[in-house]
Parts: structure tokens; C-alpha cells; sequence
């Protein structure tokens, strides 16, 4: 019985320091690292590890997903390099903040937001017309922290 290294390899990413993951990357895509997250190098090693020794996807299986998400951008290549909102709260959502003692309630719509039956594009613009000052509408409604996580 042959043992398999790939387990023991996928495993020790979780301990490799960014510097050596960022080396592996270089190694395995030939292209210098994104500028993401940890999580996302590991992740994405531990993807092209397997797919480098065990095979990727079947040629059948690409041409199926290629057809579903042309199913669903009607065939809009522009549409597939735009990242999909999925911060954003499902349509009817009821957003609640006290300001100043009264309560503001928002309502996402399909098209953007309705504040005091008005619709409005943006939270930002709302949070503004709430307190005449700015504010980053998603950090008012506390749906990101103030470092831009959601």
C-alpha cells in the first residue's frame, strides 16, 4: 500500500507561514500571489495541489458550467467579471437604527432602498438625509464594521 502525501501537504498549509504560501503560489500558478486574505491562499493552494495530482475538472463538466452561468447572464461576458453584491440584504429586509431617539426603518427594495416611503439608491444617501451629515450608509445601518468588514 502506497501512502498518499497530499493530505499531510493540504494539511500543513494551515501552519505555512504568507511568506512561503505566496512562494508556493508563484510555484503552482507561475503568477505572483493576490492580494487577498490567508484563508483564500490556503484554500485555493489546497484546490490546485489536488487538481495538479489528481486531475481537474472533466472537460464536460467545464462545458456545463459554462452553460448554466450563461443561463444565468444571457450570455454576457461583461456580466461574469462583475462581482455579485452579496453583502446586500435580501430584497424586504427592514433595517433599523435609533437616531436620536426616533427610530429609522429602511426597507431594501429590488432596486435599492425606501426610506419614509421615498426609494433611494444607496444607504449612504439616507444615512445623510437622517443625520445632514456622511456617513458610509452600510457602517449607519451597522451592516459593516468601521474597517469595511461586513
Amino acid at each position: 500500500m502506497t501512502h498518499d502525501p497530499i493530505p499531510a501537504r493540504l494539511a500543513a498549509l494551515k501552519t505555512t507561514s504568507t511568506p512561503d504560501l505566496k512562494s508556493q503560489w508563484r510555484d503552482l500558478f507561475d503568477t505572483e500571489a493576490p492580494p487577498f486574505n490567508r484563508r483564500y491562499l490556503e484554500s485555493r493552494l489546497a484546490y490546485r495541489i489536488q487538481e495538479l495530482v489528481y486531475g481537474g475538472l472533466k472537460p464536460e463538466t467545464v462545458r456545463r458550467l459554462e452553460r448554466l452561468g450563461e443561463e444565468l447572464d444571457g450570455g454576457d461576458k461583461r456580466k461574469r467579471g462583475i462581482r455579485a453584491d452579496r453583502d446586500r440584504p435580501i430584497t424586504g429586509t427592514r433595517l433599523l437604527r435609533e437616531w436620536q431617539g426616533v427610530e429609522q426603518i429602511v426597507t431594501v427594495t429590488r432596486d435599492g432602498f425606501e426610506w419614509q416611503g421615498r426609494p433611494y439608491k444607496s444607504l449612504s444617501a439616507i444615512a445623510r438625509a437622517i443625520t445632514g451629515t456622511r456617513w458610509n450608509g452600510w457602517v449607519f445601518f451597522g451592516l459593516k464594521n468601521h474597517r469595511g468588514r461586513a
